[in-house]
């Protein structure tokens, strides 16, 4: 690597490697991924105690730095979380190989097979913030799908990124596949994300995971193709048909389990007819739980609720902190939450298989889910393995994206000397 302070040249340099590890990895056989993979989690666990040594930097940094607790907690590992990612990674290692996968195939009168196959997407590009495990999750989703992947993770995470990025080189070369498979920008200087929008020439695709600010600014400025969210403004309905017991522990767990992920709820909407019949218990349990509600109407007079203003609606909080309302049936819940939603994760809890089926039909968030907390906005929950984020645009990749988004297809045409009249 060139000089640290010429970051157009480190960047080409990043991006010529990775062109052309990515076209080896296209045809990589599955066995060496999956080698690769189970190498780097082996490498994950033996070496947990440097990889803890170099979060206590990041901590210590990040501190220094005045983060929020809740972002705080994104940044910690502790040996749990290294189990975690070491988990995420055997189950990438263990998924089918998408590369190569039949899509769809048919036959046509001119005497042509069509086969519509996946195919990776080249060179990814990741920019993330302060949760190291992304790290591990974006290299190991990159390897499965047969693209190589330029890393930069936030400069909070710097030394746990590195040393979690140590360990997959160290599977790349046990399983002898290009060490520039995956690869991470080596500074924190901020001129390489502004430099990666524009490597058209080498990147494919950009996927930035973060707060508000990141994503924006990557939105706004890249001209190579990005898959984003721009935030998690999740919702949780509570319809007059929910189970109200149901009702407090999913709140709960959606709200409290970590403040500080993009599948939080931010807002809860209650139906007039289940505070009629069940009252405010479930406002309650929040507030007694610690989290600062910030109630409209009827809710601010509850002991411990905060009178919410206009811009408390439409806030991604990553704290615990949350916003409350009452509204007068689904459809004004479904007009709220189109108002001020994001199109991330929104949720509704009912027994009434009519109201939850209307508001799957109406509304267009990339998860829909029913009884069930938000916080499952997750490609580990979901089965892939890992994601590298939760896409709410409506091209190519949508909701968790995991190694099979991170593929695109091509068709082989295979004749018998067709020819066109």
């Amino acid at each position: 690597m060139k000089d640290l302070d010429n970051i157009p040249e480190v960047m080409r340099e990043l991006g010529d490697r990775a062109r052309a590890a990515a076209a080896e990895l296209a045809f990589a056989p599955s066995e060496a991924k999956t080698i690769a993979l189970e190498a780097a989690a082996d490498a994950v666990w033996a070496r947990r105690s440097e990889i803890l040594d170099a979060n206590g930097k990041d901590m210590e940094f990040g501190r220094d730095k005045g983060l929020s607790p809740a972002m705080l907690d994104r940044l910690l590992l502790d040996e749990d979380r290294i189990e975690g990612i070491v988990t995420g990674l055997r189950a990438v290692a263990a998924q089918a190989d998408p590369v190569g996968a039949v899509i769809s195939e048919w036959d046509m009168p001119s005497g042509l097979n069509i086969r519509r196959v996946r195919t990776p997407l080249g060179v990814i590009g990741v920019i993330y913030e302060s949760r190291p495990n992304v790290t591990a999750d974006a290299g190991a989703l990159c390897l499965k799908s047969g693209n190589a992947v330029i890393l930069r993770g936030g400069s909070e995470s710097f030394h746990s990124s590195g040393a979690i990025h140590a360990c997959l080189v160290e599977g790349l070369k046990v399983a002898g596949l290009p060490e520039a498979a995956i690869q991470r920008v080596p500074t924190r200087d901020r001129a390489a994300v502004s430099e990666m929008l524009t490597m058209v020439d080498h990147i494919d695709v950009i996927v930035p995971r973060g707060g508000k600010g990141l994503v924006g600014l990557v939105q706004r400025e890249a001209r190579v193709p990005v898959f984003a969210h721009l935030e998690g403004i999740c919702h949780i309905y509570l319809d007059a048909a929910a189970d109200p017991a149901m009702a407090v522990e999913v709140v709960l767990n959606a709200k409290t389990r970590r403040t500080g992920i993009c599948g939080a709820m931010e807002c809860l909407l209650l139906d007039r007819g289940f505070v009629e019949k069940n009252g405010t218990a479930v406002v309650e349990a929040l507030v007694k739980a610690g989290v600062e509600v910030r109630g409209a109407g009827e809710l601010a007079a509850i002991e411990g609720v905060v009178a919410a203003n206009a811009d408390d609606f439409g806030h991604e909080f990553l704290d615990m902190i949350c916003a409350a309302k009452v509204v007068d049936g689904v459809d004004a819940a479904i007009d709220h939450i189109r108002t001020y939603g994001s199109n991330h994760t929104d949720g509704i809890v009912t027994a009434d298989d009519a109201v939850a089926a209307r508001f799957f039909e109406r509304l267009d968030s990339a998860i829909l889910m029913r009884n069930a907390s938000t916080q499952f906005a997750d490609g580990g929950e979901f089965g892939m393995g890992a994601e590298i984020g939760i896409a709410t645009g409506k091209l190519h990749a949508r909701g968790p994206v995991g190694a099979e988004q991170l593929t695109s297809f091509k068709y082989l045409v295979v004749g018998d000397g067709a020819l066109r009249p």
